[in-house]
């Protein structure tokens, strides 16, 4: 069902081309308002044109065409064509944003919904149904409203009372005669300094109090005014050192409240006071949590109200952390291992026997029996027995050719034949999502990572007595704990908002520290990168703040000189390994504003 009050929307703003193709219908005009009884031409022109517009961008932006109906009806405010198209589309767009609105709560999207409730909010203030949801939809997570300033003393006032009649003035002649001249129309006395200077001027103004009359007649004169007593006045010429010595100033006294948890608060009020009113007499007590002003009644009165307006809870965003790093490792082996290496051997008879397959003992035998050796050389047996042995074990285990004739041969052993095929591929993909809330002006932390322990000192006896030696010997000795410190290794991100209309600017402090493999005496080395600067941000904008890309390739190549040099038959004849690392970081935030604060309500404003 929720399609009926689009259908509805689009049959009435069919109805409304058709209807203002003929004769427009025109709403009574209000006596007071000339202006909207007679449009100009170009008015009339220019609300049409944007009246065609909004019909166009109905179907595909209504906010957009809410926009146009909107212009046009400012312009004829008396068009019921155009003040009915106005009303049918914001209509229309209140339903769509608190639909989409109930379901994304449902899903459980908070920020989302909130969104879509605000806006509807947004284009009507006066919908309760819109403004429970947006409660719903908070729950505990508004901010807390804090009390505005308020006065706690004051200094009394002068009780200046001029007559409240009405006067004209047409007057030409001296500036002093004029201002006397005023004073005397409202029934009081003036007192006009020597430093006020007597020029001719030409003064007309009708039907004016006393206020707006020398309010008027001070840039002609050049002078200003203040009340001595009820009814009497001092005028004196206006300048810097004259205002300082003769105006009348009123003092107050306000209570800032959460001056004493927040200590800028009183320093930022201060300052405003001074920028905004031109106030110079502000002076800021920490201890007390009050500012004590002075300054002229009017100027006052008017720092009064806007301070009683004033909320001094802190804009508050939503920073939206997202750190992606992603580890990728390649590992490959490949080739053919060709024998590069041999060795030569002369190999006596015997060994040659052993080759055969006779047995020691048997060919020492035949050797005793040919005159070979002497059996009463004892000696000379054993180291023959040694000898073949050992080049049996070292010999014979390996690849043998032999070549050559006489009572020894001489041998060849080659190294082994061996191919190599491997490959070894590994991904590390990890995501860390924060989600972090701070106000204006105070600093966000977030850290990632873990905290590694480094060793400053360790506890040994220095000299050995009759008393250490004892709890050595019974086990009983144990050694003092030692001192070390631990270090913050990994991410840490500072974030510092300032919340100005529909951007955020922030102050970032980025430090990435891991350790670096390295130590000196022991103790471990510790890389750091740091980052440090401010960027301004959109109301929902994400941004990569920060981005670590790095690679390291090795390769090595083993095989026969000459032969590992030529492309393609490298491949065959050597060894090949190459290792890949490749490793990223990229840290993404997006600010949301919560919470704006305006006059003594605190409004949410949520992305869309």
């Amino acid at each position: 069902m929720r399609w009926l009050p689009c259908a509805a929307c689009l049959i009435l703003m069919a109805a409304l081309v058709w209807a203002d193709q003929k004769t427009p219908l025109l709403l009574p005009c209000a006596p007071a308002s000339q202006a909207a009884c007679n449009p100009t031409k170009q008015d009339l022109k220019e609300a049409r044109a944007a009246f065609d517009r909004g019909l166009k961008l109905q179907e595909k932006d209504p906010d957009l065409a809410y926009e146009q109906f909107v212009h046009a009806a400012e312009l004829v405010p008396r068009n019921i064509n155009y003040i009915t198209a106005r009303e049918a589309t914001r209509q229309q767009l209140i339903s769509k944003h608190i639909v989409r609105g109930n379901a994304e709560l449902e899903s459980g999207k908070q920020v989302e919904a909130l969104a879509d409730f605000r806006t509807a909010l947004k284009i009507d203030p006066a919908n309760e149904f819109a403004q429970e949801r947006v409660r719903d939809a908070l729950g505990d997570v508004a901010p807390a409203v804090a009390a505005a300033p308020e006065v706690t003393e004051q200094s009394p006032e002068i009780a200046f009372e001029p007559r409240t009649n009405l006067a004209s003035f047409h007057f030409r002649g001296d500036s002093k005669e004029l201002l006397s001249t005023i004073a005397q129309a409202y029934g009081l006395s003036a007192q006009i300094e020597d430093s006020v200077t007597s020029r001719r001027v030409s003064f007309d103004i009708d039907n004016v109090d006393f206020f707006k009359a020398m309010a008027t007649a001070g840039p002609v004169t050049k002078s200003f005014w203040t009340p001595l007593d009820r009814q009497g006045i001092l005028i004196a010429s206006d300048t810097t050192e004259n205002r300082r010595l003769f105006e009348r100033m009123a003092m107050r006294t306000f209570y800032v409240p959460n001056a004493a948890t927040t200590p800028t608060v009183l320093n930022d009020v201060s300052n405003l006071l001074r920028n905004l009113f031109e106030i110079r007499f502000v002076t800021p007590n920490p201890k007390t949590s009050t500012l004590v002003v002075r300054a002229p009644r009017n100027t006052l009165d008017a720092a009064t109200q806007f301070l009683q307006r004033l909320d001094n809870s802190r804009p508050q965003v939503m920073l939206d952390v997202k750190v992606y790093q992603v580890d990728a490792t390649l590992t490959r082996n490949m080739g053919v291992h060709i024998p590069n290496q041999f060795n030569l051997f002369n190999i006596p008879a015997g060994a040659l026997a052993a080759l055969g397959g006779q047995n020691i003992q048997e060919l020492i035998n035949q050797l005793i029996a040919s005159g070979g050796i002497n059996q009463a050389n004892n000696q000379a047996i054993s180291a023959l027995l040694a000898q073949l042995q050992g080049q049996q074990s070292s010999i014979f285990s390996q690849p043998l050719a032999t070549f050559g004739g006489g009572k020894t041969l001489t041998g060849v052993s080659f190294d082994t034949l061996s191919a190599q095929l491997s490959l070894n591929q590994s991904w590390i993909q990890t995501l860390d999502h924060a989600t972090l809330r701070a106000s204006q002006g105070t600093d966000a932390t977030f850290r990632m990572g873990s905290r590694f322990p480094i060793l400053n000192a360790s506890f040994a006896p220095v000299f050995n007595n009759a008393a250490i030696s004892r709890v050595i010997q019974n086990n009983s000795f144990q050694a003092a704990f030692p001192s070390f410190n631990y270090e913050d290794l990994g991410l840490t991100i500072k974030a510092k908002p300032a919340i100005s209309a529909n951007d955020v600017g922030l102050q970032m402090e980025i430090n990435l520290r891991s350790l670096s493999g390295a130590s000196i005496n022991g103790v471990p080395v510790i890389g750091n990168r740091e980052y440090k600067g401010t960027i301004t941000l959109a109301d929902g904008e994400p941004a990569v703040i920060a981005g670590q890309v790095s690679h390291s390739e090795t390769m090595a190549l083993s095989g026969i000189p000459g032969m590992g040099q030529v492309p393609g038959l490298n491949k065959v004849t050597t060894t090949n390994s190459k290792l890949t690392d490749d490793s990223e970081l990229l840290v993404v935030i997006t600010p949301h504003i919560t919470s704006r604060i305006v006059g003594q309500n605190s409004e949410v404003y949520l992305p869309k």
